[in-house]
């Protein structure tokens, strides 16, 4: 997929080369969008309905996309195949896994496990009953870091040039209590690296309280972040602070016992 044709490229900013086309495809299946139709790509993308039928059928010859037998198009599994080999991901998600599932087990609310990319989080494991519906986070997709509580326990041990991006970036306000004042999220950052957890109180939604503490590798960098949404406000906040941070130390000793050291090139910007 290297070629590009005459008269492909779409207006409004769409991606110009062929590579860039097929990326901002694959990209379009993510925040919940598991199924999608031909048009759904092109106008998510931008991208004419021909130049996307095209390079989507590259991408289903290849094995990345998958057509069912409605017409529409998920991840296929080839793709995913690539994906499982990811060591930053797959090897941790493989030893924080048992925990996760203890945590869950052992106070009925959904357990969390997410990494840092860039000015984002990446979801890559989730505990949750299937009785109650939450939409979020969907494991794989991107979060900001400022309104969560795991958000906000990586913003803090963020490299200082990524948290000086994202407090001078744009910070939404997703409930009224979000804090999107710079020098709250600063004394807030401060607070978590010095007590060693965070408490996110329905910044996200008006119903959830998020409970997060780091994960260290065996270098002691913190490299993920494990947390609980709670969803009653007289929960016994302080017994579920003590299980994460059992939780998040319990992984940490794991990471260490086999080895696990976050590169510094993976660590992603």
């Amino acid at each position: 997929m290297t070629a590009e044709h005459p008269g492909d490229a779409a207006d409004g900013g769409a991606p110009r080369s062929v590579i860039d086309r097929a990326f901002a495809i694959l990209g379009t299946f993510q925040g919940g969008r598991v199924r999608q139709s031909l048009s759904d790509i092109s106008r998510r993308t931008g991208l004419p309905i021909a130049t996307s039928y095209r390079i989507v059928q590259r991408l289903v010859e290849w094995g990345a996309l998958e057509r069912d037998g409605e017409g529409r198009y998920r991840i296929g599994l080839r793709l995913w195949e690539l994906a499982s080999l990811a060591p930053r991901s797959v090897g941790l998600q493989r030893l924080a896994r048992p925990f996760m599932q203890d945590l869950y087990e052992t106070t009925g609310y959904a357990s969390h496990l997410a990494i840092r990319e860039g000015r984002e989080l990446v979801s890559i494991e989730r505990f949750q009953s299937p009785r109650r519906s939450v939409r979020r986070p969907l494991v794989g997709a991107r979060y900001p870091l400022h309104a969560t509580a795991i958000g906000q326990v990586l913003l803090a041990h963020a490299p200082p040039e990524i948290r000086e991006e994202v407090l001078a970036g744009e910070l939404e306000a997703f409930t009224s209590r979000t804090y999107t004042d710079r020098d709250t999220l600063e004394r807030l950052l401060r607070d978590i690296r010095h007590i060693g957890y965070a408490v996110s109180d329905r910044q996200v939604d008006n119903v959830h309280i998020g409970v997060a503490a780091p994960v260290r590798d065996a270098n002691n960098e913190v490299i993920a972040a494990v947390s609980l949404a709670l969803t009653e406000k007289d929960v016994d906040g302080k017994n579920m602070i003590h299980l994460v941070r059992i939780t998040a130390a319990s992984i940490s000793r794991a990471l260490e016992a086999a080895g696990y050291v976050e590169q510094a090139d993976d660590a992603g910007r």
